[in-house]
């Protein structure tokens, strides 16, 4: 098989997907018999493997185009998976039941917090719909390792002009506790030339939480 054909399977059995929740797919710590919730789906580019592989997933957004791509794409993969999994909505309130899901996926999201007060609220409710012993994924932009224009609180500007909530290490740090999580890696920051900061922060929820 020619490296192209190789390439184009690899795609096409993985999508777009982040390159941190692949490394916890060749880990083990997301793996089929689990119940995935990507909040913050978006257009479901971190799904194609998992709906392929038989995770039973869930998906929400508050883009309601995203959500109906996501249905699209799981009709064709994952076609015994209701549609109703797949829902339009805000983060900081999902329409899902306490200790739901194994795995919650948070990618790319947390750093469109308005201010402290949402971001926080949007952290509770990933954290209320996660089950005792299961990981939570969150990829973020962060402070860690480039400085940028502070705005106002947490709000700061990053070098293409967006405006984002950004965090720090201490801060990161500071919250794992207060939830009783356990870190299942170190921090993993990845710094974008003269752009911005993307930090992998991924937690397991305490079974005596």
């Amino acid at each position: 098989m020619k490296a192209t054909e190789v390439a184009m399977n690899v795609q096409e059995q993985f999508g777009q997907i982040d390159i941190y929740i692949f490394d916890q797919i060749l880990r083990g710590n997301i793996a089929p018999e689990m119940r995935v919730l990507d909040a913050g789906c978006g257009y479901g580019r971190n799904l194609v493997h998992l709906l392929r592989e038989g995770c039973e997933v869930f998906a929400v957004d508050a883009n309601a185009e995203g959500v109906d791509h996501v249905r699209a794409l799981a009709a064709q993969l994952a076609p015994h998976l209701p549609a109703t999994n797949f829902r339009v909505g805000p983060i900081e309130k999902m329409d899902f039941t306490d200790d739901f899901a194994d795995v919650v996926i948070c990618s790319s999201v947390l750093h469109f917090a308005r201010d402290e007060a949402h971001f926080l609220a949007m952290l509770k409710e990933l954290w209320r719909v996660l089950r005792p012993g299961g990981m939570l994924f969150c990829r973020l932009g962060s402070r860690i390792g480039m400085n940028f224009e502070r705005l106002r609180g947490n709000i700061f500007r990053i070098n293409d002009g967006s405006e984002w909530f950004l965090v720090d290490e201490a801060e990161l740090m500071q919250m794992t506790r207060q939830m009783n999580a356990v870190l299942v890696d170190p921090l993993k920051t990845t710094i974008v030339q003269d752009h911005r900061c993307m930090t992998t922060w991924v937690l397991r929820k305490r079974r005596s939480a």
